[in-house]
């Protein structure tokens, strides 16, 4: 392509600040971020900011690059035709190729009364509304946090450190991702800790008021304070724009995270659905398929075939307060394994991982290309997975390890 190329990268959270600071490795290429919030959310410790130990916001000048542009507005459509952004503000902004990476939010929760009695936190702003709401409530009154997934576990062990009394409602099994020997730790010190879990298949949440949770069998919880972790869901802009999205709105595309639609949008992170087995949402997955989307335009202004996903490692790192944790070890397939790491050392792995994320992004940013951990061997297991659809007919090969959907596919809402 002659002249310079444009790119703009819708979202500015890990996938999309890992993209766009990649993209700046070319001279000839200008890189627009565009994200609804002037700082970084740093969304792995947003259960720290409802229990009061860490900001979760970073200043973008730490982790972007400075040559990238950053505009604070919400894009409202996607003009694939015309090849532009429409923004909420009214303007638009114009792109050679587009980096669709806007991330996932609180669920619908779709339980009578949880919409205006329980607090979502999926998100700074959530969060934000429900601090006031804990300031307001009494110390020994009852918290109840809905949600058996990491978000949930973390956030009941930090108010419960706080000396909150807290109740932690599954919905079904803790930490479903957990092997069964982390499941038995996670829920050792969560006992310490003086959380209640509720957990088992009559656990699911029938309906919530002012000041009851009450559950499928028949319990009634009293509950001053609800929080609900119950699952995320993605912004419908991707349908609202006219392109494929999987059955819950992720942006449909191939095994380089290249759209079914158009070959000028990729897509990262928890918003994307490759050949419709989307990766579990979880910064694990979000910065590295966000590097393989900024690899992807860069091969193809180059000129070159890009490289399909590679995915290969699979974990989950849960803190449990401030000192204690665990450390979930997965095979490449992002299927737990035995092996764990718990206690004060699974807490300063966690925290490690908190502090070394901010750091990638930082490091890219100053120098682009070095990031490297996408390209680690193994995806295996996906291989195998995309095997097995083939062979039902429901993803048609475009190249070698690079398939196209038949139609949307059956995708199911994860959890981090």
């Amino acid at each position: 392509m002659a002249g310079n190329t444009d790119v703009v990268v819708v979202g500015g959270g890990y996938a999309g600040v890992m993209a766009a600071n990649r993209m700046t490795q070319r001279g000839d290429v200008t890189v627009t971020l565009i994200n609804p919030r002037p700082n970084f959310v740093h969304r792995v410790r947003l259960h720290q900011l409802v229990g009061g130990t860490d900001p979760a916001v970073v200043d973008y000048r730490e982790v972007l690059a400075k040559s990238v542009r950053l505009v604070v507005d919400s894009v409202t459509r996607i003009d694939a035709a015309g090849r532009a952004v429409e923004l909420a503000s009214g303007s638009t902004v114009a792109y050679d190729y587009l980096v669709y990476a806007v991330g996932s939010g609180s669920a619908d929760p779709q339980v009578p009364g949880a919409a205006e009695s329980a607090y979502p936190i999926a998100s700074l702003e959530e969060v934000q509304r429900l601090l006031p709401v804990l300031d307001a409530a009494s110390a020994s009154a009852a918290v109840t946090v809905v949600g058996g997934g990491p978000l949930g576990i973390e956030t009941a062990a930090e108010l419960a450190e706080q000396g909150r009394s807290v109740t932690l409602v599954c919905g079904g099994v803790l930490g479903p991702y957990l092997h069964p020997r982390g499941r038995r730790s996670v829920a050792r010190q969560l006992a310490a800790l003086g959380v209640k879990v509720v957990e088992g298949p009559d656990t699911k949440v029938t309906s919530v008021t002012r000041d009851v949770v009450r559950l499928a069998d028949g319990r009634d919880l009293p509950s001053a304070v609800t929080i609900w972790t119950a699952g995320f869901g993605v912004p419908d802009l991707a349908a609202r724009s006219g392109l494929s999205t999987d059955a819950l709105g992720r942006l449909l595309t191939d095994e380089t995270l290249t759209s079914v639609n158009d070959e000028r949008i990729v897509a990262a992170g928890d918003s994307a659905a490759p050949s419709g087995l989307p990766l579990r949402m979880s910064c694990l997955y979000a910065m590295p398929m966000g590097a393989r989307a900024a690899d992807t335009l860069l091969s193809r202004l180059e000129g070159k075939q890009p490289e399909p996903l590679n995915q290969s490692f699979g974990a989950q790192c849960i803190s449990l307060g401030r000192s204690t944790g665990i450390f979930q070890f997965g095979n490449k397939s992002d299927v737990a394994v035995w092996f764990h790491v718990d206690g004060r050392l699974g807490a300063k792995m966690k925290e490690g991982v908190c502090k070394g994320i901010p750091k990638h992004l930082a490091e890219e940013a100053h120098k682009p290309g070095g990031y490297k951990l996408h390209r680690m061997k193994g995806g295996a297991g996906r291989r195998k997975a995309l095997e097995a659809l083939a062979a039902e007919g429901e993803v048609t090969g475009r190249t070698a390890g690079a398939g196209r959907l038949a139609e949307p596919s059956r995708g199911e809402m994860t959890t981090r």
